[in-house]
């Protein structure tokens, strides 16, 4: 379970200057790998994201400023190493839809989320051919894509039974030695219906696809794992 402490609370009205800060894309990166791999330099996060070592120096001071990071102890005084202060940024969905900067971080950091999928994706692939994944990890592996329909108050059930359910298998695999870090990500996204004319998708909202031949992934406890430091909890939360 991820404590208050460990988490960061964003309040639109409280939060603004540090809500603009955070709103840009490689703050969010360096946010995220600081939080997924530990402290790290400005050079070797320049390394990591293609950037100039300039550029990640000045994006961590600002990260700094508004407290999202801080100085990490330093193997040696030649250079600076950066820590993250929380490993969850947290928020009200309700409060970030009434200011512009709210809206737009939400919007920032949820593209965001996506992207660092695409870039699990890839690196899982790379990690079971290259052999540093036990070929245990194939079957329980997979993305799993629903269409359903519910209520707000039932998809807001369905949060909370995955933040349960991710609590208990996390708690429970803490000290076994085969557990790996798992880059677990969910969407609960609402859609309105078509427009009458729209003719395009005529899909019945129980149909869904699965891209493994086994139970969805969220229902399987091996494929729990460990979860990425940082890794969303609840619809408010970003790595």
């Amino acid at each position: 379970m991820v404590s208050d402490e460990q988490r960061r609370v964003l309040d639109p009205e409280r939060d603004t200057a540090a809500l603009k800060a955070l709103t840009h894309p490689l703050r969010i990166r360096l946010l995220g790998l600081l939080r997924q791999d530990g402290p790290a330099t400005a050079s070797e996060l320049a390394d990591r994201t293609g950037e100039s070592s300039a550029s990640t120096s000045y994006h961590l001071r600002v990260l700094a400023k508004y407290a999202f990071i801080a100085e990490a102890e330093h193997r040696d005084g030649r250079e600076r190493r950066w820590k993250a202060v929380h490993t969850v940024t947290s928020w009200s969905n309700e409060a970030m839809e009434s200011s512009a900067a709210g809206r737009a971080y939400v919007g920032l950091a949820r593209r965001r989320q996506i992207d660092h999928l695409d870039a699990s994706l890839t690196r899982h692939e790379a990690d079971l051919a290259e052999g540093r994944l036990d070929r245990e990890w194939v079957e329980p592996a997979g993305i799993n894509d629903y269409l359903l329909r519910l209520t707000p108050e039932s998809l807001g059930e369905l949060w909370e039974v995955i933040a349960r359910t991710l609590d208990e298998l996390t708690a429970r695999d803490e000290h076994d030695p085969r557990a790996r870090r798992v880059a677990f990500v969910a969407a609960g996204l609402p859609l309105a219906a078509p427009l009458p004319t729209d003719d395009h998708d005529r899909t019945d909202d129980r149909d869904h696809t699965d891209s493994s031949d086994h139970t969805d992934s969220a229902d399987d406890p091996d494929s729990a794992g460990r979860p990425e430091p940082g890794a969303p909890r609840a619809p408010g939360d970003t790595p």
